[in-house]
């Protein structure tokens, strides 16, 4: 009797479409869209933290002046030594076309060129572009938080919307961990599906003005329909939410520091929050924007030694309290691996220098997440990397299939998974 060996098929993309006659229609996820053994593995939850300081960073006690891995660690990385080998730093990246100084702090995470132009308008953030695609799997698809006096945010939707900040720790205790009253569920989920009865509505009145419209037009409200009935789905999830208990804590309310001058002291404590959050799965995705216009002041140092070292010892608070999260975050276990582990941790600036109002070569840094670290990944300092490639590269982490991220066409250059 023959016998023959055939050969395993080969894995689907998960973006795989049946077409014909000029119809394409989206496959569920098949098995033959998995990895091998896939269906035996959990889920193992990746999640990010994206954090943005507005008054940008001292550069000579950032950067490392050797590239690589036996670099010498700068003052700043020195607040970061414990967690040498979990970090990689990287200069000589920006965003190309990201002009115009302090305007630069709203595109921290969508890369979006010329922020200082009359008319502009915002892409998609990181952040809200990894939500609509995972944010489903977690009560709060992400978290957008803000420290300090500023109401500026990290955080754009899709048509380019800013979306508002929450400044208080304790308020984002009580909305993670305090549970509603039964009526005021109640009054929640009516709210949400009043909500989906107002979409119906106005998807209903747009099928009527489209008969109306030239062919561009009605491509245009296709597109329309389209983020209707994904807001639809996201609706449906958070009423599916509202009906299930918030996780519990142990951790007692924090206090809100009032003082802004304080702005290390109020981030640590939004930090304890969010440690709390990912800890508790309640979000895998969050951005911070850390107000810090107290010292706008004495960015403008003009080399005044005695401004130097007060603007110095201000920005060290910033990394110590930094170094405190990454701690906390490798204290915290997780299925035999550790939060930092599987949470992505992005730091970096708008500005590369606040003194000259530069928006190049700015200095970031990368913790945790499971990448092979322990590096200064150093780029061309004058004709900049993109650093939406690693945003590519954070997103694919995610377990998120994309090429490409604003004005990242890749993954970035020398970041490999451990």
């Amino acid at each position: 009797m023959s016998s023959f060996f055939s050969p395993a098929p080969r894995p689907l993309s998960r973006r795989t479409l049946l077409r014909g006659a000029g119809v394409a229609i989206a496959l569920p996820l098949l098995d033959a869209m998995r990895p091998a053994f896939a269906a035996d593995k959990p889920e193992i939850p990746r999640r990010m933290i994206a954090i943005e300081t507005n008054m940008g960073i001292l550069p000579q006690f950032f950067f490392p002046e050797k590239a690589g891995k036996d670099y010498a660690l700068s003052p700043y990385l020195e607040r970061l030594k414990a967690f040498r080998d979990q970090l990689t730093v990287f200069s000589g990246v920006s965003h190309p076309g990201v002009t115009g100084a302090h305007a630069a702090e709203k595109c921290f995470l969508t890369g979006t060129p010329h922020p200082e132009r009359g008319g502009f308008r915002n892409w998609v953030s990181l952040d809200q572009y990894a939500a609509e695609q995972i944010g489903n799997r977690t009560r709060y698809p992400s978290l957008v938080l803000g420290v300090g006096n500023e109401g500026q945010t990290l955080s754009y939707t899709r048509s380019g919307a800013p979306i508002p900040i929450e400044r208080s720790p304790r308020k984002l205790f009580e909305k993670l961990f305090v549970q509603g009253k039964p009526a005021e569920v109640a009054a929640n989920v009516e709210a949400i599906r009043q909500g989906c009865s107002t979409l119906d509505f106005v998807g209903y009145q747009a099928k009527r003005l489209s008969q109306s419209l030239s062919p561009a037009d009605r491509q245009r409200l296709d597109q329309y329909f389209t983020s209707v009935r994904d807001l639809e789905q996201r609706m449906q999830s958070a009423e599916a939410w509202e009906h299930k208990p918030k996780p519990k804590v142990t951790a007692t309310p924090p206090e809100d520091e009032k003082d802004h001058r304080e702005f290390a002291r109020q981030t640590r404590v939004m930090f304890d929050v969010i440690k709390l959050a990912l800890e508790t799965d309640s979000s895998r995705l969050v951005s911070v924007f850390i107000d810090t216009t107290v010292i706008h002041n004495i960015t403008h140092h003009g080399n005044r030694p005695e401004v130097l070292a007060e603007l110095r010892a201000k920005e060290e608070g910033q990394f110590d309290v930094l170094a405190g999260l990454l701690k906390s975050l490798s204290e915290s276990k997780e299925a035999g691996d550790t939060l930092l582990d599987r949470t992505m941790v992005l730091y970096g600036t708008c500005m590369g220098s606040a003194n000259s109002h530069s928006n190049m070569n700015l200095p970031v840094l990368l913790a945790g997440g499971g990448f092979k670290h322990g590096q200064h990944l150093a780029f061309d300092t004058q004709n900049n990397y993109p650093l939406a490639n690693l945003f590519v590269s954070m997103l694919q982490r995610l377990g998120i299939e994309t090429r490409e991220f604003s004005t990242g066409k890749g993954t970035l250059r020398g970041l490999d998974l451990a």
